[in-house]
């Protein structure tokens, strides 16, 4: 396709054509010549053009017929009718029908240009915006990112708009909330989906290594150096890259990033020439980053290029109707590891426990919980046994609450007041008042509560709540 644009003309009459094409072909535009609508038809089935000059009046098929078919095959194709009899009402005739524009015979050079270059502009934008939507209608993969919550269902729709673009994305949570599965979802939803994901611990790795790891270096350029070697920056090269733990970079390798962010380039060690890269930067950190610039143990300028879409993730705590989901995902997952073949299910203390308890290793403890209930459950359920001591015992797990929290106790646990017990009866109550209230329509029950359906089910099963007037 040229660079200009490819036009296709078609009017039954040789001069026209020959006139069209010249004034086209002069101002860099590709155009190719079609006699009839049946022919026009043909022809821009077989390749798309990005704008069709169609005579209205011509043998056979007339052009207004000619562009009802052709948007029959892009409903998005830019036709630009042309006519020696513009009354008024064939104009209308030719918006109403999908027309851009309409020419009317004798026309100026500049007048077709014009018409052209802006039927150009409107066809371009158009295939970008289709692009965006194809984009954006990659779902996020909820078989990695489980959740109902709103605070997950804004993180979901956060991720779809962040997708499409270039931008450095900071994820900040705790330890365990998910950050690494967030920046795949972000890479996968993107028009990078199909290059290179590569992910690094800024962490886990020597700090004497760290820039050989992500910049690479050529041989000998240190001891121990015995061949070139590629940095992970270099590898993800029209990817993205995951830099996980980056409040651990130290001040030197904080240059180093800041440089590459800016000028797109960096030096492998032992070499004298830049090496230009396209990686979009994705980073996470559990610490505060501001906090880490006030101290002066993190670059302000850094942090900003850095933050350009910040994304909070919640601890898990704070979105306790996602348990019961994720739960269930890992149950499935662990069964499948395991050859297990151990409910989803719950009963009603089990599911109080869980959704009591504290995690202050988020999803990721749970799911350390849930594979270790699935490896060593006695039967096809989940019991109480199964979990771990913290985590059904109330008094460990308050005393957790307390010390994570830094707050005195609310509850009295030393007078023996069961704290499970009466959150799960005070649950039950507002369950079967919702339910009263919408007279058993658990949907609408749902609404009230501010739960998903779906888990306001497992609850009314997992509690065996019977409707007071079923009694």
């Amino acid at each position: 396709m040229a660079k200009k644009g490819s036009v296709l003309i078609c009017d039954d009459e040789e001069i026209m054509r020959d006139v069209l094409e010249t004034i086209l072909t002069h101002a860099g535009y590709k155009v190719e010549l079609a006699k009839t609508g049946e022919e026009a038809i043909e022809l821009f089935s077989q390749k798309p053009y990005e704008v069709v000059l169609m005579d209205v009046s011509m043998p056979g098929m007339g052009g207004l017929t000619a562009l009802e078919e052709l948007l029959k095959i892009d409903a998005d194709a830019v036709i630009i009718m042309i006519t020696a009899y513009a009354t008024f009402d064939t104009a209308i005739s030719a918006w109403e029908k999908g027309a851009h524009g309409v020419i009317r015979k004798p026309f100026q050079n500049d007048q077709v240009l014009a018409f052209v270059s802006k039927g150009i502009r409107r066809r371009r934008a158009e295939e970008e915006r289709q692009t965006l939507r194809q984009v954006m209608s990659k779902s996020v993969s909820r078989d990695a990112i489980v959740g109902r919550s709103e605070k997950m269902e804004e993180i979901f729709r956060l991720v779809e708009r962040v997708a499409p673009a270039r931008s450095t994305v900071l994820i900040q949570g705790e330890s365990g909330t998910g950050k690494e599965l967030v920046a795949k979802a972000i890479h996968e939803a993107s028009p990078r989906s199909d290059k290179p994901f590569v992910a690094v611990n800024c962490s886990n790795i020597p700090s004497e290594l760290l820039e050989s790891e992500l910049f690479g270096h050529t041989r000998g350029a240190f001891t121990g150096a015995v061949a070139s070697k590629k940095g992970l920056f270099e590898v993800a090269d029209t990817g993205s890259i995951f830099l996980d733990e980056i409040g651990d970079l130290r001040p030197e390798m904080q240059v180093r990033l800041l440089r590459v962010i800016q000028e797109r380039e960096f030096t492998p060690i032992g070499e004298t020439s830049p090496t230009k890269v396209d990686v979009r930067i994705i980073a996470a950190t559990n610490v505060d980053l501001k906090d880490a610039v006030k101290s002066g143990t993190f670059r302000e300028d850094l942090y900003f290029r850095l933050s350009v879409v910040p994304m909070e993730l919640p601890p898990l705590r704070t979105r306790r109707e996602d348990i019961l989901p994720l739960a269930q995902h890992f149950i499935r997952k662990y069964n499948e590891e395991n050859g297990r073949v151990v409910s989803e299910s719950f009963n009603a203390e089990v599911l109080s426990l869980l959704e009591n308890y504290y995690y202050p290793g988020n999803v990721r403890e749970l799911e350390n919980i849930i594979e270790r209930a699935v490896v060593i459950a006695a039967t096809d359920e989940i019991t109480v046994d199964c979990l771990r001591p913290e985590v059904r015992d109330p008094a460990l797990a308050f005393e957790m609450v307390k010390r994570a929290e830094g707050t005195s106790a609310e509850i009295d646990i030393a007078r023996g007041v069961n704290f499970y017990d009466e959150v799960k009866r005070f649950e039950i109550d507002l369950i079967r008042r919702a339910l009263d209230q919408t007279a058993g329509h658990q949907s609408r029950a749902a609404q009230l509560l501010g739960l998903n359906a779906t888990t306001l089910n497992s609850k009314i099963k997992a509690y065996n709540i019977i409707p007071r007037d079923s009694n």
